[in-house]
């Protein structure tokens, strides 16, 4: 094939998949949050969780709490659940609400809104992330450590993971046997196997936050300065968002699959804002 020809079929292959891809506003929160850092999905109530800090994003202080989201943007309840400190990313497992709170993981009632339980892990410092896997085991990271928790059915933590490649891991996404890890350090995407076998997948940018699946081994990181990527299952990955002009940041996403709805907290904006996923 003449040279020429193929060099155009690949641009525009190439052009293709880039305007495929884009994010288009649906809506966004009133300015009630308080430094909204994570949203999560309740596919069984059709509500969102958001997870706010309302302080320094590393102070024990009492402040944090979680609020219940309507999919249409409206708060249910703002104060649903207080007393956190910095709380942060959230799991769900058979009718309890997992959270990462800096040293703990709070395990919230999801029917009472009560704390049942505060899950200590020891020498964590900043737990960010949480994801669950299909056997219900709850995978949470720690950004000042370097390391992945796991806390099984009897609700005991223990070390799952630690790596010196690590350089402030963040996001971290269970797919069957493995785990996607992004690193807020330095924008790289790893993915971790069974065998705790550790590969660089692809990079996308500084401060990558959260992980989310959109597809068969496709799935959207958000980078918390204010950019969100899609990544496909080749480990390309594009740049669907980008609001640092403005100044709104992308913490930890959520999603609404029979939507495709994107659902990106703001931190210092105060604000989650909801974006059409299409494709």
């Amino acid at each position: 094939m003449n040279k020429l020809i193929l060099f155009v079929i690949i641009l525009l292959n190439t052009l293709g998949y880039a305007e495929a891809q884009k994010l288009t506003l649906k809506w966004k929160t009133d300015s009630l949050l308080r430094t909204p850092e994570s949203v999560y999905y309740d596919g069984k109530a059709n509500i969102l969780y958001v997870s706010n800090i309302d302080g320094k994003s590393g102070e024990k202080d009492g402040n944090g709490f979680i609020t219940k989201l309507r999919l249409d943007g409206k708060i249910e309840t703002l104060q649903w659940v207080t007393g956190l400190d910095a709380p942060k990313g959230m799991g769900l497992v058979k009718g309890k609400l997992y959270v990462a709170d800096l040293s703990k993981v709070a395990v919230i009632d999801i029917a009472t809104g009560r704390i049942d339980n505060s899950i200590e892990i020891e020498g964590a410092q900043f737990l960010n992330d949480i994801t669950v896997d299909k056997k219900g085991n709850v995978y949470v990271s720690d950004s000042a450590t370097g390391k992945i928790h796991l806390i099984k059915g009897d609700d005991k933590a223990e070390l799952y993971f630690e790596s010196k490649a690590f350089t402030r891991i963040n996001g971290l996404l269970a797919i069957d046997d493995m785990l996607y890890v992004a690193d807020a350090g330095n924008g790289a995407n790893y993915k971790l196997s069974k065998n705790k076998e550790l590969n660089k997948f692809t990079e996308t940018s500084q401060g990558a936050d959260g992980i989310l699946l959109v597809g068969k081994d496709e799935y959207i990181v958000s980078s918390w300065p204010g950019e969100v990527y899609y990544v496909n299952a080749e480990g390309k990955a594009q740049k669907l968002l980008d609001t640092k002009e403005q100044k709104l940041n992308s913490a930890d996403l959520g999603y609404h699959p029979a939507t495709k709805t994107v659902f990106v907290p703001t931190f210092n904006g105060n604000t989650v804002m909801a974006y059409e996923w299409s494709k």
